[in-house]
Formats: C-alpha cells, structure tokens, sequence
C-alpha cells in the first residue's frame, strides 16, 4: 500500500475547501437551524449591503409584485390588500401556487432570504371564498370569552395556512370611543379592559408563549401557526366624533390608560408585529411619531418584534397624501417604522431611502435596527427552514370543526336587550311549533349583509352570491318544527302581515356592508328600509326583531312597537347561531361590549363618563335558560 506525505494530504483538503466553495456549498451560519438566534441574524446582516437591507423594508402589493421583482430587489414581503386574490373563488391550490411563485423568486436571491406573506385575516380568513367568517369583535366583546376567542385565533390561523400564507394583520385592539366610526366594529369593546382580554385571540394565532420567555421576544409556535400583528399603534379609536384617520385629543395618561393597556398585554403574549395607526394624537402623525414608536413601544415595552405602516401610511403623513414623499421616508422610518406598507411604487421608495442613508440623512443603525426586527420575525417563524407552503392544511378551510366554532361564537355574542313588556311575559324563547311565522327584513337572507365589510372584498359586498354559509333564514327553517310554515317576504305591506294569521314575526335588518372610512356616520339610523320594515310588522303582530350592526344604532324611536329586540352584531357564515339562541336551544349570555346611547347628541358616550344617561348601560344582557322544544 502506497504511502501519502502529510503535505500532499493538506494541499488536498485545501484543495476541496475551495472546489467547496466555489460550487456554493459555502457553511453559512445564518442557514443553520442549530445555531443561536441572534448569531444567525448577525451572520446574515453582516453578508448583506444595504441595497439587500432596504428590499427587506418593502412589501408591496400582490398586484405589483411578481417573481422577478422579488428576486431583482429582495423584497422582504408581499401582501393582499382588501379583496386582493388570485382569481375570483380561488382556491387554496390557487393561493398556494401564488404564495410559492413568489417565494421562489425570494429564495433565488443571492442570500435567499425568504418573504413573508401578509393578509388581513380579521374575522377568519376573510378574503378567501369559502372560508369560515366569524363574527367581527364587537361581537366577540359580547362574549366576554377570552378561551372562545383563542380557540377561534388557532383555527383562523389553520386556515390561513390552509392557503400557503405566514402573516395575518390581526388583531385590531383599537378601543372605539365613538360609534360613529366606520371601523367600530373591528373593536372589542370601548372598554380597555375588555380589548386586553381579548389579546388572547395572540395566542390562538401564534401559538402559547413557552415558559420563562423573555418580554416582548416575537412568538410563533409551529407550522400550523402564524405572525400576528396588534394594530392601529395607538388611539385610533379615539378619534374626534369618530371620524377615520383623524385626531385623537387626549392627554398622555388617557392615551396610556384607555388606549395603551392592549397593547401591553399583546407584548407581553410575543406579538410579532405592530401596525401604526393612520390617525394623529393630538396634531401629530402617528406614522411620524418617534416618542410613541421608538422610544415607548420598542424602548420602554421593550417590543422586539417589527413595526409596519398601514397601507400606504407614510405617503398620508403629508396633505394631501404623497405631497412630499422624501420627506415621508424620512419622517417614517427615522419615527421608527421597520416594514413599509408601500404597496405600489417599490423602486420610488428604494431610490429615496437608498439616498437618505447615503447623505446620512437616515443612520445605519436605524436600517440595521429595521432588519433585524424582520429577520428575527422570519427565524422565529420558521421561514429560512419551511419557506413553501405545507400542502397539509388545505383541508382546514372552511372546515366543519371551525363552523361549528363560528356558530358557537354567533350564538354567545348575541345580545338581548329586550324580552316582552315585562319580565313575566318573554317572547324568546319562541315556539318552534306554531302554525305560520313571518320572516322579514333585507338582513334575513343575504349572507353578505350579515359578514358585512372584509368579507372577500375589502368594503364587503350584499347578497349570497360571494361565499359558501348559512343565512339566518336557513338557520330559522332548520330549526323550527317540521309543521311550521314559514313566509319569508323582505318587505311586507301592511295588508299582507295582517291578513295571514302569522303566529308571530322575526325581523332582520341592519347596516350595509362598509369598511374604514365609508363607513363614518354621523346620524347611526337604520336604513329607511329596515326602519319600514320594523313598523310594518310590529305594528300588526307580534315580532322580534334582529339588528344585524357594527355599532349600536338609533333604535329608541322603535322600542314600543317591538316586543323583543337582539343585537347580533355582523354574524358572518353561521347564521343559525342566532336560530339557535332564538328558539331556546341555547340560552342568550352576550353582554353589551359598548354602551347603547338614546341620542346622537350623547355621543361619544362611554361607561364612566359624567353624566352617564344611555338608553342601556355597558354590559346589559338579558338572559334566557335553554328550553328543550321538539322541532
């Protein structure tokens, strides 16, 4: 056997080393899963220029993304705006092939940096046909059930991955002080303290914080799992006669006692991310807003987690929006902004804030700061080792398990304001048996009026047409006794109600689906329509009517005629949640997230306030036993 020299072994090992790397094969630390956090996050940064920094503070719309662009700039994140899908009634496989495309281009970058895919999943998946929509927090307040709400943040979590994406931008922990805002119903409760229960949704979407975790580290517990995202950073809620995106006027111990307790609670839980609020605290720009954003959230509650814009957010710190761009980059991400929301012009973005960094307008620091936020979400997601979707969930949409979910939610959010003239003689729980019942209303079958806005499209859209569940007139024909007739006419003349011996009446109408800003309004009546509808039939026959609303309405002027009244607040799919607490199957619990005003004139009317005169106190609920009934 021939004999090797020792040198002729080293110049062979060196030999390999370099062939090693030349082929790629280079050991890099950053993609080793065995290695420290905060080492691999080092690694990577210290591989990247600063062209690679500034892609991964973009993300951009679906829109204007494609592969190439992802792998051409190194953008960090792509995002579907309201209503923003694949194709009409996509599939999961559809959203999947989408979700990968992109991260395909994502990962044929240099360093292969995995994107991170982000959708407003507020109320389940809600831009997904056939998903399972659940109801919008106001209603959840209702509850006052925080384990309801975990298990309803883990199964929209199952969901969204049942589509291939990572990231939800939910919660929101707004605390709405004015009903006459139009994304009041995206709101648990006027009440603080009921918003910091509700943080608890964090849990069911990102997975049980392990033990002995540090304070505000970000959390994500697996690949059934998803990022959350707390938002609007801070008093969105507040607003000035609820007008969206407008000035909150508060001192600084009312924004930290009414509006800041969610998100300690959200911190302390590992959110992953927080979404700045368009609006102003008193004259100043959130999105602009460095003592809130820098030193409050990331120094003072230590949130280690990444901060991102609303859309389009640091373009609207100008008016109008867009004025002066330069200035918006600089002012937003010198504010502390990680992730920008951009969602169109990526390479205007790049340019601007490539050349504040260069003219040392903008520190190093604060981009180094910025991208290790977003790389230590994506390690802690699990990106850099699973960057594809898992095919395994795709089952998960719109799963029985989770409608029965929903419909359990439907049923406890339900509020009971009224039940007969007196506590002796209730109209619910009414009778299945009965010989003819009148169902009436613009809101009993139209399954996208009781999902109302961010159901598939971001304003929501009326009608049946648009996804897969069950309307409230379903619910009330499969629940009622076989012998029953029920006549479903949406809006009876005086003459029909009278003259067809209706045993009694059930009522639904409501709001229209809205979303933000359009849905503002200043005098909260029901529509002329449903408003008709209530006097035709109340006035004839017994009836109970179903307000299906994002806020508590003007109702006062209708309270005689009605003989039993129910808040259901936007249902979403299970419609026969609210039949099930109709007819006694279940009994009603939910109790008033928010207080019910008698007049527009009170408002804004919160518990605690002086004066405190409402129509029905916050946290009123009548309550009702389960009655066994055959049907």
């Amino acid at each position: 056997m021939a004999k090797i020299s020792v040198p002729l072994v080293g110049f062979l090992l060196f030999s390999f080393l370099a062939i090693t790397v030349q082929a790629g094969t280079e050991y890099m630390k950053y993609k080793d899963p065995s290695q420290p956090l905060n080492k691999r996050i080092r690694d990577l940064m210290q591989r990247m220029t600063l062209e690679e920094k500034i892609g991964q503070m973009v993300q951009l719309d679906r829109t204007k993304a494609t592969p190439e662009i992802m792998r051409d700039y190194g953008i960090g994140s792509v995002l579907s705006g309201g209503g923003s899908v694949p194709r009409p009634q996509a599939t999961p496989q559809d959203w999947i092939n989408m979700v990968n495309a992109y991260q395909n281009g994502s990962l044929s970058t240099r360093l292969g940096i995995p994107m991170i895919y982000g959708i407003d999943a507020v109320h389940g998946h809600n831009n997904v046909y056939k998903a399972t929509i659940f109801p919008h927090n106001i209603g959840l307040g209702a509850t006052r059930d925080p384990e309801l709400v975990k298990r309803i943040g883990a199964a929209t979590a199952l969901e969204v991955r049942a589509t291939g994406i990572n990231y939800v931008f939910a919660p929101c922990i707004a605390v709405c002080r004015d009903p006459r805002w139009g994304r009041c119903y995206e709101s648990y409760s006027e009440d603080p303290k009921v918003v910091k229960e509700m943080t608890e949704i964090i849990s069911g979407l990102q997975g049980e914080l392990p033990k002995n975790s540090r304070k505000g580290v970000p959390h994500v517990g697996g690949k059934d799992k998803v990022v959350a995202c707390a938002k609007h950073f801070v008093g969105d809620g507040g607003t000035t006669r609820g007008i969206n995106e407008n000035n909150t006027v508060i001192d600084r111990h009312g924004l930290l006692s009414i509006h800041m307790p969610g998100y300690y609670d959200s911190i302390i839980k590992g959110v992953s991310t927080v979404m700045v609020s368009y609006s102003s605290w008193n004259g100043e720009k959130m999105h602009a807003h460095h003592d809130l954003i820098t030193n409050f959230l990331k120094g003072t509650l230590r949130f280690r987690g990444f901060v991102i814009s609303d859309w389009q957010g640091i373009d609207r710190i100008t008016d109008p929006s867009h004025l002066n761009y330069t200035y918006s980059v600089l002012a937003g991400v010198q504010a502390g902004i990680d992730m920008v929301m951009i969602p169109f012009n990526h390479t205007e973005f790049i340019d601007i804030l490539t050349r504040l960094v260069k003219n040392n307008d903008i520190h190093m620091s604060r981009i180094d700061d910025a991208v290790r936020r977003i790389l230590r979400v994506k390690f802690k997601l699990g990106l850099f080792e699973n960057p594809m979707a898992d095919q395994s969930f795709v089952g998960q949409l719109g799963s029985q398990a989770h409608r029965d979910l929903a419909r359990e939610a439907v049923r406890k959010s339900l509020v009971l304001l009224k039940n007969g003239e007196n506590a002796d003689d209730p109209l619910i729980p009414l009778p299945k048996k009965a010989s003819r019942i009148l169902v009436a209303g613009s809101h009993a079958d139209n399954l996208g009026n009781q999902c109302g806005g961010w159901t598939i499209s971001w304003q929501g859209l009326s009608g049946n047409n648009h996804t897969v569940g069950t309307t409230i007139l379903k619910g009330i024909s499969e629940a009622v006794d076989q012998g029953t007739e029920i006549v479903f006419k949406e809006d009876p003349d005086f003459d029909f109600v009278k003259s067809n011996n209706f045993s009694y009446g059930i009522v639904v109408v409501g709001e229209p689906p809205y979303a933000e800003g359009e849905g503002d309004n200043l005098n909260m009546t029901i529509p002329e329509q449903g408003q008709y509808a209530i006097y035709k039939v109340c006035a004839n026959i017994k009836c109970v009517v179903v307000l299906i609303s994002g806020r508590p309405l003007l109702v006062l002027p209708h309270l005689e005629q009605v003989d039993a009244f129910v808040a259901a607040w936007l249902p979403g799919t299970e419609g026969q949640g609210v039949a099930d607490v109709l007819f006694g199957d279940y009994g009603f619990t939910g109790k008033l997230p928010r207080t019910w005003f008698k007049t527009v004139d009170q408002l804004p009317m919160n518990v605690g306030d002086p004066n405190y005169d409402p129509l029905y106190p916050f946290g009123f609920g009548l309550t009702t036993e389960p009655v066994k009934q055959a049907n």
